[in-house]
């Protein structure tokens, strides 16, 4: 008989544990009920800010259109963005009006100086920004400019990474995105000697404007 390889052992032992599956060890743990805490919805907003801040992003309140406009062009000032990448209607409308130069060719995001997008959530209990491959952008827009400005609204946020798993199967359905990321903070790695540095594997800024839509669409 052909001796088995590790690899086949390795799957022989999930196929049977899938099969005959043990119960928890431990009959006084509760493995139903939520992990974290879930926020008051009045809160959610300012804990959400807190979680992103605290995760080395950097955030804009904006009430109204006008508000982001002008927050935008702030921002194109202080950093210096003369060209940005950014494929999404209202996205690329507003930075017409902004007089800010914008690319929409994917092969051409690596000469611009960052990538502006929407996302598809909002996580509370880590601050983090969804994002999937089924936005306009493409997988590109994410990760391949220096600094990355995300453009969201207080509908999106939800409260864990379960409700944005939620909020995405009601508005894709079946068709489920290839890829869903979950962005916390600009890239960083401490993978060399140690040592913190940003904008290995991604932008190495990360800025979120929130445009209020409690009330309805302020545009």
């Amino acid at each position: 008989m052909k001796e088995s390889t590790t690899k086949e052992k390795v799957l022989k032992k999930v196929r049977d544990a899938l099969v005959n599956s043990m119960p928890p060890p431990f009959d006084s743990v509760d493995m139903d009920s939520q992990v974290l805490k879930s926020v008051d919805a009045g809160f959610r907003e300012e804990a959400f800010v807190e979680a992103f801040n605290k995760a080395g992003g950097k955030f804009y309140f904006s009430p109204d259109a006008r508000e982001l406009a002008f927050g935008i062009r702030a921002l194109a000032a202080q950093e210096g963005i003369k060209k940005v990448y950014c494929r999404e209607a209202f996205l690329v409308d507003l930075l017409a009006e902004l007089g800010i130069e914008h690319e929409n060719d994917p092969t051409k995001v690596y000469e611009c100086d960052a990538s502006v997008t929407s996302c598809e959530a909002l996580v509370v209990s880590h601050g983090s920004i969804v994002v999937s491959s089924a936005q306009e952008c493409g997988r590109k827009g994410l990760v391949a400019a220096p600094l990355h400005v995300v453009v969201a609204t207080s509908m999106q946020i939800v409260d864990d990474i379960s409700g944005a798993f939620d909020l995405i199967t009601r508005k894709y359905g079946r068709d489920l995105p290839s890829m869903v990321s979950f962005i916390s903070g600009p890239s960083r790695t401490a993978d060399i000697e140690k040592t913190l540095v940003r904008g290995m594997h991604g932008p190495g800024e990360l800025y979120l404007f929130m445009l209020d839509m409690a009330d309805g669409d302020n545009s």
